[in-house]
C-alpha cells in the first residue's frame, strides 16, 4: 500500500520558487498558476463552455493556488471568488491577486467544499471545479449546494480525473490515491448523480489524453530538476509524488481510469 504523500500544502507553500515554476512550464505548457492536469488551452474551452460576460460573478471551487481563477477573470473580465481548504493555497492566490492588479474583481477566502459553502442562495452566474470532485466525499450533496449558490440558468463545469473504465488493482487505487481523500466512481454514477440534484446535464467531454500528457511531462520535468526538489521536498516526498504521478500516467495512458468534463445548467 502507498504512504500518504503531501502534493498540496508543500507545493503552496514553496509556489513561488523557480524550480517550481520551471516543471510547471515543462508540465502544462504554459504556466497560469495551474496545480491539477488543466493546460491553458484547455481552460480556456471550459470558460467558453460556461458563456460568462463581463458582467458575470464566477465561483471556483477547489481553486488551490489561484492561477486559473486569475486567468479566467483575464480572460472575461469577470468577477471571480475562489474557495479552497488549504490555507496556504489560498495565501499564495491572495498574493498572486495583488501582484497582478486584481483585488477588485477577484477574490480567495479559506472554505471546506465538503460542508455548505460560506454563500447565499442564487449568487453566482457560474461555477467551476477542476480535478477536485473526486475529493469530496458526498457527491450528491455537493452537487446540490452548487446548485444553491448558483442563479437559475446558470452552469457548472467540473471535471472528474478517476472516472473507473476498466480493471484496477487495490495498490494501484493506493498509488493513485496517495495524496489523500479519493472517491473513485465507475462509469455512468456522475450522470445519475447531476440528474439526481436536479441539474441538468448539458455535455460531457473525454479529457483523458490530457491527464496522460501531463502526468508524463511532469514526472519528468520534476526527473530533470529532483537534486533542487529534493532539497525543498524532501527524499520522501519527492519519492512519493514521483510515484504517484507515475501511476496517473499509467492508468489514464491505458484507459483504465478516465478524466471527464462534466457540464451541468441549474
Amino acid at each position: 500500500m502507498s504512504a500518504h504523500v503531501d502534493l498540496f500544502d508543500n507545493t503552496y507553500a514553496n509556489f513561488t520558487e523557480s524550480v517550481l515554476a520551471a516543471v510547471r512550464a515543462a508540465a502544462f505548457g504554459e504556466d497560469i498558476g495551474q496545480n491539477s492536469w488543466v493546460t491553458a488551452d484547455e481552460y480556456e474551452r471550459f470558460i467558453e463552455w460556461l458563456k460568462l460576460t463581463p458582467a458575470s460573478h464566477a465561483l471556483e471551487v477547489a481553486s488551490g493556488s489561484g492561477g486559473p481563477a486569475l486567468h479566467l477573470a483575464q480572460a472575461c473580465a469577470c468577477r471571480v471568488t475562489g474557495v479552497d481548504v488549504n490555507p496556504n493555497g489560498v495565501a499564495t492566490a491572495q498574493r498572486a491577486a495583488e501582484r497582478a492588479g486584481t483585488t477588485q474583481r477577484v477574490e480567495f477566502e479559506v472554505a471546506d467544499a465538503t460542508v455548505p459553502l460560506p454563500f447565499t442562495d442564487h449568487q453566482f452566474d457560474a461555477l467551476l471545479c477542476i480535478d477536485s470532485m473526486n475529493h469530496f466525499s458526498d457527491r450528491l450533496e455537493t452537487l446540490k449546494e452548487w446548485r444553491r449558490v448558483l442563479k437559475p440558468g446558470a452552469r457548472a463545469l467540473f471535471t472528474d480525473p478517476v472516472v473507473i473504465n476498466g480493471p484496477v488493482t487495490n495498490d494501484e487505487l493506493a498509488q493513485r490515491s496517495s495524496i489523500g481523500l479519493f472517491v473513485f466512481l465507475p462509469r455512468g454514477l456522475n450522470e445519475e448523480l447531476i440528474v439526481k440534484s436536479g441539474f441538468r446535464l448539458v455535455s460531457q467531454m473525454d479529457m483523458t489524453e490530457n491527464a496522460a500528457l501531463v502526468s508524463r511531462r511532469w514526472r519528468e520535468a520534476r526527473q530533470r530538476f529532483g537534486d533542487d526538489l529534493r532539497r525543498i521536498e524532501g527524499d520522501e516526498r519527492f519519492d512519493g509524488v514521483q510515484k504517484f504521478l507515475g501511476a496517473v500516467h499509467r492508468l489514464t495512458s491505458e484507459r483504465r481510469l478516465s478524466r471527464v468534463a462534466y457540464v451541468v445548467e441549474k
